[in-house]
């Protein structure tokens, strides 16, 4: 809908010793939140976002200067505000207390820390220059690793090739985040790459959804480590 968030994947850097206290800085957030939202309504019963874009840019550097928002559809309620670390260990704090201190979801407005996954990723096009990419027409070759608690996988999908490097390196990424929200594929997904070529024995996004999320449910109940990387059924899949 309307996505000012901006996607940048980097290696998280070492936690450094935090200057503003977390709960402090989301109680100001949602101060002004309150405050602001009248102006907000209103830009969006409008359809103009772009009115309130520069003062909630604001008020999200004012939480963290390095987080990053998007306005959405909600899944539930008519909006969706979304403040993102995009991974950053560092931010967890931040979001964590803003998530903490957010209001309770009602009809118009709820409220994520971390971009959620789209109800069916099957059902979604993404758009890249001329190039029409439907999701329903990825693959994924999974190799589950018990001992790091992680799935490395291999993406792919016919109209790769006609992109160029930076777009491929998107669409590789933007099906995963879009299929398992940010969160999960922040804590679950370990090696990313991209496969030319269809993988033997891959399978779909719906499928990895329910591979990754079994997989994070089970290994949050059994808490200590175990043994080697185990395959599924799936060859072809990246090595560990």
């Amino acid at each position: 809908m309307w996505n000012f968030l901006r996607r940048r994947r980097a290696e998280p850097e070492p936690e450094p010793e935090p200057t503003v206290d977390p709960v402090a800085a989301a109680e100001r957030f949602w101060r002004r939140w309150d405050a602001m939202l009248p102006l907000v309504s209103s830009a969006l019963g409008d359809g103009e976002p772009h009115r309130v874009e520069n003062e909630l840019c604001e008020l999200v550097a004012e939480l963290h200067p390095d987080l990053h928002f998007a306005l959405e559809r909600g899944q539930r309620s008519v909006y969706a505000f979304v403040v993102s670390g995009q991974g950053d260990p560092a931010l967890r704090p931040f979001t964590d207390a803003w998530m903490a201190a957010a209001p309770a979801p009602d009809p118009t407005w709820e409220f994520h820390d971390a971009v959620p996954p789209v109800p069916d990723p099957a059902e979604v096009t993404v758009n890249i220059g001329a190039h029409r990419l439907p999701l329903a027409e990825v693959r994924v070759a999974a190799l589950v690793d018990e001992r790091a608690r992680l799935v490395d996988v291999a993406v792919h999908h016919p109209g790769l090739a006609a992109l160029n490097e930076r777009s491929r390196e998107a669409m590789t990424f933007l099906p995963l985040d879009a299929t398992l929200g940010e969160r999960l594929a922040a804590d679950r997904l370990g090696r990313v790459e991209t496969a030319s070529a269809e993988p033997a024995n891959a399978i779909t996004l719906g499928e990895l959804r329910t591979l990754v999320r079994e997989l994070d449910e089970r290994w949050r109940a059994e808490g200590g480590p175990e043994d080697g990387p185990e395959e599924l059924g799936h060859p072809s899949a990246p090595a560990p």
